[in-house]
């Protein structure tokens, strides 16, 4: 029997991310599995929408969207961490260090040249994470928007 009671769901707020959202949610309603909500900052190659140059402002817009991210249900235990750093190394980190049983993971399947330049932070996350890794790609004939939709609970 498959035990999963931790499960890490990284983002980076695109259609991909979307995409696992949803495996993770259905995948922590049918283990009763808490969720972890990931996102990693790096100021070097993270594009904040109106950023004027302020690190600290930047890093708040980013906890703020994070923290948007809730299951509709309820009695999913959610936590939302944001870290600094190389997107990879930070999520295999915090899956160690926090001892998730599984990371669900949009990927964004670049091929040829263009993962060649830019690797793959889900091929990173693959080969050294200390649990199993769920990736998820986007259906096909699935249209890519600029900004996904995610299903949010509303919170007071």
């Amino acid at each position: 029997m498959i035990r999963i009671k931790k499960i890490l769901y990284p983002t980076d707020f695109s259609t991909y991310s979307n995409q696992a959202y949803f495996h993770a949610i259905a995948l922590a309603e049918k283990h009763n599995a808490s969720l972890t909500v990931l996102f990693v900052y790096n100021p070097d190659i993270t594009t904040t929408p109106g950023s004027q140059g302020d690190e600290a402002a930047d890093r708040r817009y980013w906890q703020g969207q994070l923290e948007q991210i809730r299951p509709v249900d309820t009695r999913i235990p959610v936590t939302h961490v944001l870290l600094q750093g190389d997107p990879a190394s930070e999520i295999v980190r915090y899956g160690r260090d926090a001892a998730v049983d599984l990371i669900v993971m949009g990927t964004h399947g670049r091929t040829g040249v263009e993962r060649l330049l830019m690797g793959s932070v889900a091929e990173r996350v693959l080969r050294d994470a200390p649990c199993s890794v769920l990736v998820v790609k986007m259906p096909r004939r699935q249209p890519v928007t600029t900004h996904g939709d995610v299903a949010v609970a509303a919170t007071n």
